[in-house]
């Protein structure tokens, strides 16, 4: 079974489907699936709408994130399992459990699924496990919106070191401009890290210092002065000396 070219908006890389609304997320996918991909898919979410939540060890659902590559593609799979635990309507605890039991890819696909099944920061700590990790492509998946609402500053700086130590572009780090500005803090770790590296002999990355500059605080907008008054108007005429105008 061959599979089209990886489309945009259904990548695993960065941030796209944790901010992809879910109903474009599967028209997307929908359009580039062949015929028994497709069908496979709607099944798939049929299933997960009709027997919600957990059922037994194991629910349908479940297995079906694990089909996904299969039936399609690994271009799209990570997409698929998003449709699924959304359909699925995917609490934290189920979340927890599907990242704790399952492989990487189904990890990866719970981390671009929180933005779309959990509002507060219940699933923190998963995030929080996925940067502990030097899996690339969890790591990235790991530092999206839903981190970068939710992460506490410290360990969201400590996400973003992790990202520069293991070559994830920090073009994965959702709303990087927002978090990092005016935080010193950040700019003091990334001159560290980046002294570490030059007296080691080791290059230093380029996104370090694209970070670096986001740190710089917002420039401060000058006050507005008062205008100037106008000079007095001369009085027509001569001017009498005892103040009577001629």
């Amino acid at each position: 079974m061959t599979h089209p070219q990886e489309p945009t908006g259904t990548s695993a890389a960065g941030p796209a489907l944790a901010l992809t609304p879910v109903d474009e997320l599967h028209a997307l996918l929908t359009a580039r699936l062949d015929p028994a991909a497709r069908a496979w898919l709607d099944q798939a979410l049929d299933e997960a709408a009709a027997h919600p939540g957990g059922h037994g060890p194991i629910s349908a659902w479940e297995l079906r994130l694990a089909e996904a590559g299969r039936r399609c593609g690994a271009a799209h799979a990570d997409a698929a399992r998003v449709l699924i635990l959304h359909a699925a309507r995917a609490d934290p605890d189920a979340l927890t459990r599907v990242y704790c039991q399952g492989t990487a890819d189904e990890r990866r696909a719970v981390l671009h699924a929180l933005p779309h099944l959990v509002p507060g920061p219940d699933a923190v700590p998963l995030v929080e496990d996925a940067l502990r990790t030097n899996d690339t492509r969890l790591l990235a998946a790991a530092a999206g919106p839903y981190a970068a609402r939710h992460l506490a500053p410290h360990p969201w700086r400590h996400a973003v070191l992790k990202c520069l130590f293991t070559g994830v572009p920090v073009g994965s780090v959702a709303d990087l401009a927002r978090r990092a500005r005016g935080d010193a803090e950040l700019a003091r770790m990334l001159g560290d890290y980046a002294a570490e590296r030059t007296a080691a002999g080791r290059p230093v990355p380029e996104d370090l210092h694209r970070v670096l500059a986001l740190t710089e605080p917002e420039p401060a907008t000058a006050p507005k002065t008062a205008p100037e008054p106008e000079p007095a108007t001369a009085p027509h005429g001569p001017v009498d000396p005892h103040g009577k105008e001629s």
